[in-house]
């Protein structure tokens, strides 16, 4: 073996290049957009003033650049937990204390909320098990409060319909939320409802993840996303609504983020 890599635990070459993300230290901004969809990376990276990056890596996609004289990065992480966290620890080991804002899509829980909603997470109900691996079972995923505020502010500003509240973070998008008549029926077919009469705001496959990461490292992190189920009505956003919606949610972010 060439020995390319310091070990198995800590798997990145002699340059400090991950593994997964395929980056090295001095080419992350300490300011990180995240997001599932590598064609949500592609449109705010395209709002960038200059993109001095670009790099693809199995799944990863990350842009880095300048967006309103502040350095700032996007990264595509793929769906699920499990992409979070090899991201968010990658990403640790190439940048200090980055700053992570999450820009997703979600379904709505609660009857008050519309299609094309934000919701702004204050925590996020660990219904994964990823985090399982670092914290307790009781361990709170809460959001960084400088961050919710922000976002707060900058949806006001912007003048954008929002909700503030806690998220629920699923392993997948089916069983896992509660979709049914597929072929596959779910354990738990009413937990939207039993998630709704708690309070719970929106559903989605990533906050927990990192914001509990987040917390062990004392880092700054939050999420917004834009509703595209409403649960309750059992409705999706159409296909010719998509983009402007994501676009509501991208708008709040790279307001809040160069504040941060």
């Amino acid at each position: 073996m060439s020995g390319e890599f310091e070990s198995a635990e800590k798997v990145h070459d002699e340059a400090g290049r991950q593994y997964h993300i395929g980056l090295a230290p001095g080419e992350v901004a300490q300011r990180i957009l995240t997001c599932g969809d590598p064609a949500r990376a592609r449109r705010i990276a395209a709002r960038f003033d200059r993109i001095d990056l670009e790099r693809a890596n199995r799944e990863y996609l990350t842009f880095t650049g300048e967006y309103r004289g502040r350095a700032l990065s996007v990264m595509a992480t793929g769906m699920g937990p499990d992409n979070t966290e090899i991201a968010v620890i990658e990403l640790c080991q190439v940048v200090a204390e980055p700053i992570f804002l999450r820009v997703g899509t979600c379904g709505g829980l609660q009857p008050n909320m519309e299609i094309e909603d934000l919701v702004i997470s204050t925590g996020s109900l660990r219904l994964e098990n990823t985090s399982t691996f670092f914290v307790h079972e009781g361990f709170p995923a809460v959001a960084h409060y400088e961050v919710v505020a922000t976002l707060v502010e900058a949806a006001r500003r912007l003048g954008r319909r929002h909700h503030v509240g806690i998220t629920a973070t699923a392993p997948g998008f089916y069983g896992a939320q509660g979709r049914k008549g597929l072929g596959f029926e779910p354990r738990f077919p009413d937990l939207p409802d039993q998630l709704a009469r708690m309070g719970v705001k929106n559903m989605e496959m990533e906050t927990s993840a990192l914001f509990t990461l987040a917390a062990m490292r004392d880092l700054k992190a939050g999420a917004i996303c834009v509703i595209f189920a409403n649960r309750p009505r059992n409705v999706f956003i159409a296909g010719d609504r998509k983009t402007a919606a994501e676009d509501a949610a991208i708008d709040v972010a790279l307001e809040a983020i160069v504040e941060l």
